[in-house]
């Protein structure tokens, strides 16, 4: 049934309107979104963050304009149909992809233009209109706030793990950090068969990330730390590892990882500029990746990993829609375990 094409209310959204900055980042009332061809309007019940966010809101992804409306992750209920549309019903509960034009295969540059959040808009709004090919079924079970945590942080573990490194049983794959990224990174190898070892700084985290099945690492303790995980690994080096971390890490990881192995660029926490030593990469032939979301195709094979595996996200804090900007604050100046929401 199509939508009633007329202004019931306003509805609210935030948005960056003259800067890319946390102190520009504001509540504004818009018109309800009315779906065209082929399009479903989702009233967003929770959307999650990511240090892309942070990064945007500094102004150092690079590229955007203003004014923007923030954030990619979210989960809702298909509230109205467009004429065409016939891939959810009224009630559906969905999550936009955060790569709306890529459904499968590789990624190439016309896929790869639009992004929620940026360029295109995002989902920090009550309401958003979404075209109905950009969107895959929340896992069964989950609630909206579990579910928001899955565009990028879950599809891009999926995608760096299973679809570009072909992650194997009996794969020892080694990740940095603790944060809602490295979470499903660990579920998804552990699903997959593999053994994780995740490097970190905090004690706390590397305990409850130890308690999901993973060995760790603390960098405090062992500054040489490529050299611990290749201990751990019998001198071998792991099979994959993913860099959730960037800067100076990026040699390290080249040194844990085995001849032949796979090194995953995931993210850019610690800088965007790291050094690396192209003799030993090439002498250890090294395959360097880079991953930044995924298909809709692997979103689908994620929820339906989710649901035969009975996963569970974590979720760091939860804020209420109205502190979306102290939720942003949080993201920045903390080192959350899991998934900072917003619901």
């Amino acid at each position: 049934m199509a939508a009633v094409g007329r202004i019931v209310r306003a509805m609210k959204a935030f948005t960056y309107r003259s800067r890319l900055s946390l102190d520009d980042l504001a509540l504004v009332e818009r018109p309800d979104p009315v779906p065209g061809p082929h399009e479903v309007v989702i009233r967003v019940d929770a959307v999650s963050l990511n240090y892309r966010d942070v990064a945007i809101a500094r102004g150092v992804y690079g590229g955007l304009t203003v004014p923007l409306v923030p954030a990619s992750d979210a989960a809702g209920e298909v509230i109205a149909i467009g004429p065409g549309a016939s891939r959810f019903e009224i009630g559906a509960r969905v999550c936009p992809a955060y790569v709306p034009d890529w459904i499968d295969g590789p990624v190439n540059e016309i896929v790869a233009q639009r992004r929620l959040g940026g360029p295109s808009p995002g989902v920090l709004a009550e309401k958003i209109v979404v075209h109905e090919g950009a969107l895959v079924r929340a896992p069964k079970g989950w609630s909206a706030i579990e579910a928001a945590t899955l565009p990028i942080a879950g599809v891009s573990a999926w995608q760096a793990l299973v679809v570009d490194a072909g992650v194997r049983p009996g794969d020892c794959v080694a990740v940095t950090g603790t944060g809602g990224a490295a979470v499903f990174l660990v579920q998804i190898a552990l699903a997959a068969g593999a053994q994780p070892i995740v490097i970190g700084r905090d004690a706390r985290k590397l305990a409850r990330i130890a308690a999901i099945g993973a060995r760790t690492v603390d960098s405090t303790i062992h500054a040489e730390w490529d050299e611990r995980v290749r201990a751990m690994t019998h001198g071998r080096g792991v099979d994959i590892f993913v860099d959730g971390i960037g800067g100076d890490g990026l040699e390290r990881a080249v040194r844990a990882t085995r001849v032949g192995g796979t090194v995953c660029l995931f993210g850019f926490v610690a800088g965007t500029r790291p050094s690396l030593d192209l003799v030993a990469t090439i002498r250890r032939s090294i395959t360097l990746r880079a991953t930044s979301g995924g298909s809709r195709a692997s979103f689908e094979a994620l929820v339906r990993a989710i649901e035969i595996r009975e996963m569970r996200p974590i979720v760091d804090r939860v804020f209420p829609f109205e502190e979306a900007p102290a939720a942003l604050a949080y993201l920045a100046e903390s080192s959350p375990f899991g998934k900072v929401v917003i619901g």
